[in-house]
C-alpha cells in the first residue's frame, strides 16, 4: 500500500500520445489503456505502451477480455499492469490472474521479446517479473464483490480495479447514480483491500468520487477520460466564446 497519497492517473480510450504528453507535463504518473472498449490494435499497443513508460507514465492496461491471449500480449507490449475485467468470483480469478505470472506463481508464457530487452532471461527475471509486474482483477460482477476478500488473497493478485458502472448493473441497482448502496460497495472494497494490504483503483470521475477515494486511501485515482477532458474543454471555449458575443 502507498504511504504517500493516490497515484493520478488519465484515462486513454485512444492512442492519444498529445493527450499522455498533455497529462505528464500536468502531473499525472499513470495511464490506463482502455482497450477492452477503446480504439486500440496490436500495433498501435507495441508502438504506445514504450512510448508511455519512456515519457514517465506507468501502463496499466486493461485487457479486451478475461482470457490468456490478451493478458499476455499487453504484458508483452511492456505494460506495467493488466486490469482483467469481468471477473465473476474467486474461483474465475484463480484460473485467469494465473495468466499474468509465471510458473510455478502462476501460467505465463514466456515470449522473449521486449520485457527481456530483446535477450534470454533466468530465474531473477522471472521473479522480478512476478514481483514488479501487476495484475489487477476488476470488481464489476456480484459474485466478484462476495467474494472480494478470498479474491484479494490469492497470490496472483495484487489488488483490484473497481468497475462502478458495471457493478451497479450487476448489483441490480440499475443506471450508475453514485447512491449510497454504490458507496457501500465501495466501502467494502477499500476495507477489504486495506485488510488485505494491497491496493485498490477507482475511475473517479465526479467530486464525490474523488473524495470518497482520498478519505479511503485509494491507491490510483482515475480523474478523468479523454474525451470527458475534451469535451469539457471545447465546452468551456465555446461557452466562452458565447458570453463575448453582445446580445447572443
Amino acid at each position: 500500500m502507498q504511504d504517500h497519497g493516490p497515484e493520478f492517473a488519465i484515462w486513454l480510450s485512444t492512442p492519444n500520445v498529445a493527450a499522455a504528453e498533455i497529462a505528464v507535463d500536468l502531473g499525472y504518473t499513470a495511464a490506463v489503456l482502455d482497450i477492452e472498449h477503446g480504439a486500440f490494435d496490436l500495433a498501435a499497443l507495441d508502438h504506445l505502451v514504450p512510448l508511455l513508460r519512456a515519457i514517465g507514465l506507468r501502463v496499466i492496461a486493461k485487457v479486451l477480455a478475461p482470457e490468456r491471449s490478451p493478458i499476455q500480449q499487453a504484458l508483452d507490449f511492456g505494460a506495467d499492469a493488466v486490469v482483467i475485467p469481468h471477473i465473476l468470483n474467486v474461483e474465475h480469478a484463480r484460473e485467469t490472474c494465473a495468466f499474468a505470472k509465471f510458473p510455478p506463481l502462476g501460467d505465463r508464457s514466456f515470449a522473449g521479446g521486449r520485457p527481456t530487452r530483446y535477450q534470454g532471461f533466468d530465474n531473477d527475471w522471472v521473479r522480478e517479473q512476478d514481483s514488479t509486474t501487476k495484475c489487477y482483477p476488476m470488481i464489476e460482477d456480484d459474485g466478484a464483490i462476495r467474494s472480494i476478500s478470498e479474491i484479494l488473497a490469492l497470490p496472483t493478485v495484487d489488488g483490484v480495479f473497481v468497475g462502478p458502472s458495471d457493478l451497479s448493473l450487476r448489483r441490480e441497482r440499475g443506471a450508475y447514480a453514485r447512491t449510497a448502496g454504490d458507496f457501500a460497495d465501495l466501502e467494502l472494497i477499500a476495507n477489504a483491500a486495506a485488510a488485505a494490504g494491497k491496493p485498490w483503483m477507482l475511475p473517479a470521475w465526479s467530486t464525490a468520487e474523488k473524495e470518497f477515494a482520498g478519505a479511503h486511501s485509494v491507491a490510483t485515482m482515475v480523474t478523468t477520460m479523454e474525451h470527458t477532458a475534451l469535451a469539457v474543454g471545447l465546452r468551456e471555449a465555446l461557452d466562452q466564446a458565447r458570453r463575448s458575443v453582445p446580445g447572443l
